[in-house]
Parts: structure tokens; sequence; C-alpha cells
């Protein structure tokens, strides 16, 4: 927990600290952090469910929308995204905890906070070459 906490003071502050940011940084830092979250969500999911299970029980079927890009959507978002926003404003948001993380931890110029949304978005790229690779050495 301590290492999401650091990460969140980190990119808080980061986005405080900006100008532009002023109103906004909090929409800022809890789209970037649940995106982040949202995508290792479905890394490790892919992970289960085609490597160790080998079975699809992850998934969200709305007969209303079947087929539709709306569903796909909703169902990102269901499965994928609410999760994260929800222990997100839960953990940080939530009576304004995030003025005692601040005080608690110390930020480190946005930098961890960087580095944790570019890993996440860059895992799903590196795994699929990984894989590339591995099936063209067998």
């Amino acid at each position: 927990m301590s290492l999401y906490y650091k990460i969140w003071v980190d990119g808080i502050v980061k986005l405080r600290s900006r100008p532009q940011n002023a109103g906004l940084w909090k929409f800022f830092a809890m789209t970037f952090m649940s995106v982040a979250m949202a995508l290792n969500i479905m890394v490790v999911m892919a992970i289960l469910q085609r490597n160790i299970l080998h079975r699809n029980f992850y998934e969200l079927k709305i007969n209303i929308l079947s087929g539709t890009k709306l569903e796909m959507f909703v169902s990102f978002f269901i499965l994928f995204l609410f999760p994260p926003l929800l222990i997100n404003y839960l953990f940080i948001f939530r009576q304004n905890r995030y003025k005692l993380l601040i005080k608690k931890y110390k930020n480190h110029n946005g930098k961890l906070f960087v580095r944790y949304f570019l890993s996440s978005l860059m895992l799903p790229f590196v795994l699929l070459f990984l894989g590339y690779l591995w099936e063209q050495i067998k």
C-alpha cells in the first residue's frame, strides 16, 4: 500500500504545482492513475485467462448491445475502469484523504508517477513482443 500512496502523492503534488492544471488536477490524477491501473488489470486477466487457466472467466456480455462498440466500452468500463476508479476514490479522495497522505509521503517531482504510468502503458507491448520472441524460439 505504501508504494500506491507514494505514487499518488507524487502525481498529486506534481499536477497541483502546474498552474494550467488549476481546478482540474483531481480529474487528471484520477484519470491517469485509473487508466494505468485498468491496463494492469487487463494484462493480469489476459495472462490468467490465456496462459494459466486456459479459459475466459472475466467477461461481460450485454445482450441488448451485443456486438457493438458500445458493448465493448461498457464492458471495459465495468470490468476494468470502474474498479480502479472506486478504489482510488475511496483510498485517496474520500474525505480529502490525499491531504494527509501529502504530509506523510515524500514526493519525487512527478518522476514516480510518470514511471508508473508509462510502464503501465508499455507493459502490454513488451509482453506481446516477448511472447512473439518466445514463439519464434520454439
